[in-house]
C-alpha cells in the first residue's frame, strides 16, 4: 500500500469485557478507588489526538504550566500524576529549592537542609506520607500560638488541608504567619473543585502553593494532578520531577497524553457554569428522589458538603423497622445487580466526605458523575431493592 494511502479507522475492543471486568454506574463521586471521574468529549478528543504524535515532554510541561498559570491567574503551574504527587513535589520543592544536589540527594541525606513541616493537628491525614516521603519531618499545633512559636531554623513550609473539619487555625492567619515568618505554605486542595473560582482563590489568598486532582471535579484524565503557586517554587518542584533522573518524582511519570488531557480539561472546566451544574446535579436528584420517596417511610433530601466534593448530594433514609435492610445491605445489592451501580461509600457507615451524614440507615446518592439516563436506572434499583425488603 502507498504511503500515503489512507487506512482504515481502528475499531475498538472493549478490553474490560475482555478482561472479564464489569464496569458500573458511578452514583458515588469521584472516588479513586472507583476510577474517580469521567472524561468530557472533549478532553477524550484532545487525549487520543495527543497519543499520535511524540513532543519533547520538557518543552510540554513548560508550555503546559505557562498556558495554565495564565487561564487560573498564577504565577506557575505544574501537571503531575495525581494530588498526592503534588503534595510531595511541593514538600521537595520547599526543601531543595532548586539545589541539584539536594534534588538528588533527598530523603535519606538532609545533612544542613530543613525538613520540618508545620501542620495543623487535625489536619493530619492519609496523605501525610507523600510529606514524610521527601524526608520532612511534621511538626504539630493546635492553638494559633503554638503555630507562632513553632517556627524554627529547620521550618521548610506549612502544610494546610482545605476540607479539614477540625481546626482552630483559619486560612488567613495560617498564610499570615508563615509569611511574617518567610516560610512558604502549602494548601490541600484537592477535591475542592466546584466552585470553578477555587482554582484561583487559595493563590489569590497568599497560598504559595495550591494542588489540585486532575480527574476528580475537573473531569481530568484519573492520574493528573495540578500544582500551582509561585514560580520559583514550581520550577523547584519540575527539577524533581519526571522526566528528570535520578529525583524523588522520577517514578511519578506523567506522559503527554495525560499532559494534555488535563490542560483540556481546565479549558473545559472553565467554560462551564457553577449554577447551571448545580441545577444539573440538583434535577437528577430530584428525580431519584421522587421515585424513591413512593416507598413507605423512604424519605430524601438533598445535601452538598461545604467544601470537598461541593455539589449536591442526595441522603436518603428509611426506618428500619418497616424495611428490614441495612443501608450496607442496599449497596451490595446495588452493587451485585444488573447493570451494576456504586453508591456513595458514606452509605451506611462514616462520612467518606466532609459533612455527609452516615448511619445504618442512610443511604447516600452522588449524582454528579451519572451520565445520561443513568439518574433513572438509578432511581428504579433503588425503588426496586427498598420495596422488596419491607416487611410483609
Amino acid at each position: 500500500m502507498p504511503a500515503n494511502a489512507s487506512t482504515p479507522a481502528a475499531s475498538a475492543v472493549d478490553y474490560y469485557q475482555r478482561l472479564g471486568v464489569t464496569p458500573f454506574i458511578n452514583a458515588a463521586g469521584t472516588y479513586t478507588i472507583l476510577s474517580a471521574s469521567t472524561m468530557p468529549d472533549e478532553v477524550q478528543a484532545a487525549v487520543a489526538l495527543a497519543a499520535k504524535r511524540p513532543v519533547h515532554l520538557l518543552e510540554l510541561h513548560q508550555a503546559a504550566g505557562e498556558y495554565l498559570a495564565k487561564r487560573l491567574r498564577c504565577e506557575g503551574a505544574l501537571v503531575t500524576s495525581g494530588a498526592a504527587a503534588a503534595i510531595k513535589l511541593a514538600t521537595a520543592a520547599c526543601i531543595t529549592r532548586g539545589n541539584k544536589s539536594a534534588v538528588i540527594n533527598i530523603p535519606t541525606e538532609m545533612q544542613g537542609l530543613k525538613n520540618e513541616v508545620i501542620v495543623q493537628k487535625a489536619h493530619r491525614y492519609d496523605y501525610d506520607h507523600a510529606i514524610r516521603d521527601c524526608g520532612a519531618r511534621l511538626i504539630d499545633v493546635e492553638t494559633l500560638d503554638e503555630y507562632e512559636r513553632a517556627f524554627s531554623e529547620r521550618t521548610v513550609m506549612t502544610q494546610f488541608f482545605n476540607a479539614a473539619e477540625g481546626g482552630r487555625i483559619s486560612r488567613e492567619d495560617w498564610v499570615r504567619v508563615a509569611h511574617k515568618h518567610g516560610i512558604p505554605c502549602f494548601n490541600d486542595a484537592a477535591a475542592d473543585v466546584p466552585p470553578i473560582s477555587n482554582l484561583w482563590n487559595y493563590t489569590e489568598m497568599g497560598f504559595d502553593l495550591v494542588a489540585f486532582s486532575g480527574g476528580k471535579g475537573l473531569r481530568g484524565p484519573q492520574c493528573t494532578g495540578l500544582l500551582l503557586g509561585k514560580k520559583d517554587l514550581i520550577d523547584a518542584a519540575q527539577l524533581n520531577n519526571s522526566p528528570n533522573s535520578n529525583t524523588i518524582g522520577r517514578g511519578m511519570k506523567v506522559g503527554k497524553e495525560e499532559i494534555i488531557g488535563l490542560v483540556a480539561a481546565v479549558d473545559w472546566f472553565l467554560e462551564q457554569d457553577d449554577a447551571r451544574m448545580e441545577a444539573e446535579y440538583r434535577k437528577r436528584a430530584a428525580l431519584i428522589a421522587e421515585r424513591v420517596k413512593s416507598v413507605p417511610s423512604v424519605e430524601a433530601r438533598v445535601f452538598i458538603p461545604p467544601v470537598a466534593n461541593h455539589v449536591p448530594h442526595l441522603l436518603i433514609t428509611y426506618d428500619m423497622n418497616r424495611i428490614k435492610v441495612s443501608a450496607i445491605e442496599v449497596m451490595q445489592r446495588m452493587r451485585e445487580g444488573t447493570p451494576r451501580i456504586e453508591l456513595n461509600p458514606s452509605t451506611g457507615g462514616g462520612p467518606a466526605s466532609m459533612g455527609l451524614a452516615g448511619g445504618s440507615n442512610v443511604i447516600v446518592v452522588g449524582v454528579w458523575m451519572l451520565q445520561p439516563s443513568e439518574d433513572e436506572i438509578v432511581a428504579r434499583r433503588l425503588q426496586e431493592v427498598l420495596r422488596s425488603a419491607m416487611k410483609s
